[in-house]
């Protein structure tokens, strides 16, 4: 069997010894400390390494670096124009058939990134569309994503191939595959993105379905459903709202509702209504979706997991070149920066122009003042108007709710605000850029279903501890 990257999957014994058990920890233990694990950030709070390289470089290029994320956007604007348009032969294949061959959808949102990117730039037109609640705020985004995808391109692969994911696969299949439906793979990402960030937690997800991985539906599942914000941001949001005090409550609220979400969201649609295939069109065999029996990774004896889990992380170890991974880390790196960025620029800009200068959360929020006044949510009216905003930017709800007076009130709206999870400005739009097979229709309605599902488990929180 031959996966996507090209590299046989070796059915044969893990190659055992000193060497063979070097080559997995060290760039998987690499992994975890780069993605996962907080670290000071010199300010007082936390960040993890990733991160901090990426503001590092962010502002050691901070007189530069906002034109050349615009010229990139430029670049990928021309580049899809010409590959649409003009179709030169040297674009029909290779890296820029990659980078450039996009639908006539996909290449209007990216021209629009790019014009919405300038105009931010250089301040062309109204302060509303360009100011720093609007455009410079979601510029400033493309700016980390920038850097982040440049430094997570090339060490990703310290997670997603010295056999971290395989051995965590053996010994979590048998929770996340009966409790979420997903492969126990899966668990190195909802760690990632809970400990490290949620953009992290899509590109590993995306890659990994790319890779031929997870199927269809499970990379749906994954992006939609464990791609949470991460603890840091969480902190942030908890100061915004003066709710330190409450923080053990606050984090114990999100973590209940999230799981509940985590089980109920994959065996409904829409999510269940995705195919369970590969990109490739393959299904998975029943061998693979049938329980593990004993002498499995995934069967009984802690002992035979382990070993077998230990086995399957050093062959994938063993399978990997330096070289190889280099280059798919620099092609890595070309596709997030030319098919992301100007995405996240374009969506990002209209959802929170739309939030921004039009009542229409305001109006959607509506519907919700009867329900929190059914569930006695004090000032049940100003909590209406942020119940919905979040899809645009999950920071809105926060920014509209922080006046208000009842904390009760402004508990609910920051634990519903990171449950919701799918908001246009970052998450939304990386999917809807990449390869997961989410349409913009999944996401409202996913954000929508989640906001029902949780909303009242977070009231509930609230009663209990108010």
């Amino acid at each position: 069997m031959t996966d996507s990257t090209g590299l046989t999957r070796k059915r044969a014994a893990a190659p055992h010894g000193a060497a063979a058990a070097l080559r997995f920890l060290v760039p998987s233990l690499l992994g975890l400390v780069i993605f996962v694990m907080p670290v000071p950030d010199g300010e007082g709070g936390a960040t993890i390494p990733v991160a901090f390289l990426a503001s590092a470089l962010e502002a050691a290029l901070a007189s530069v670096i906002h034109p050349l994320v615009v010229l990139l956007m430029g670049i990928s604007a021309a580049g899809s124009l010409l590959a649409l348009l003009v179709r030169p032969a040297w674009m029909r294949t290779g890296v820029p058939k990659l980078l450039f061959a996009v639908t006539p959808v996909w290449c209007a949102v990216r021209v629009v990134g790019f014009l919405l990117g300038l105009a931010t730039l250089l301040q062309l037109g109204p302060e509303g569309l360009w100011g720093e609640d609007t455009g410079l705020l979601i510029l400033d985004l493309c700016v980390l994503m920038f850097t982040v995808f440049l430094f997570a391109g090339f060490l990703l692969p310290l997670l997603l191939d010295f056999g971290l994911l395989e051995f965590a696969g053996a010994l979590m299949n048998r929770v996340m595959r009966p409790v979420f439906t997903v492969p126990g793979r899966s668990s190195v990402d909802a760690l990632a993105s809970w400990f490290g960030d949620a953009t992290i937690g899509v590109l590993m997800t995306n890659q990994q379905y790319e890779k031929g991985f997870y199927t269809k539906r499970e990379s749906a599942v994954l992006g939609t459903t464990f791609n949470v914000v991460s603890l840091t941001f969480t902190v942030v949001i908890i100061g915004l709202l003066g709710l330190q005090h409450m923080t053990l409550p606050f984090y114990g609220t999100i973590v209940v509702a999230g799981l509940i979400a985590a089980v109920v969201m994959p065996r409904i649609p829409p999510l269940s209504l995705i195919p369970d295939e590969y990109i490739d069109g393959t299904r998975p065999r029943e061998a693979q979706a049938a329980p593990a029996g004993p002498g499995t990774a995934g069967g009984d004896g802690d002992g035979s997991a382990l070993r077998r889990a230990w086995a399957s992380a050093l062959t994938k170890a063993s399978e990997m070149r330096t070289g190889f991974l280099l280059r798919r880390g620099a092609s890595n790196v070309l596709e997030m920066w030319v098919g992301i960025v100007p995405v996240i620029m374009a969506v990002g800009t209209v959802a929170v122009l739309i939030a921004e200068h039009t009542p229409l959360f305001a109006w959607l929020g509506t519907p919700f003042v009867p329900l929190l006044e059914l569930m006695q949510v004090p000032e049940a009216k100003a909590a209406s108007e942020t119940v919905l905003v979040g899809f645009a930017d999950m920071l809105l709800p926060t920014v509209i709710g922080a006046n208000i007076a009842s904390e009760m009130t402004r508990f609910i709206i920051g634990a519903l605000s990171i449950t919701q999870l799918i908001f246009m400005s970052e998450v939304g739009g990386l999917l809807l850029a990449s390869k997961i097979p989410v349409k913009f229709h999944h996401l409202v309605l996913i954000f929508l279903i989640r906001t029902l599902l949780t909303l009242p488990i977070i009231v509930a929180a609230a009663h209990l501890f108010y």
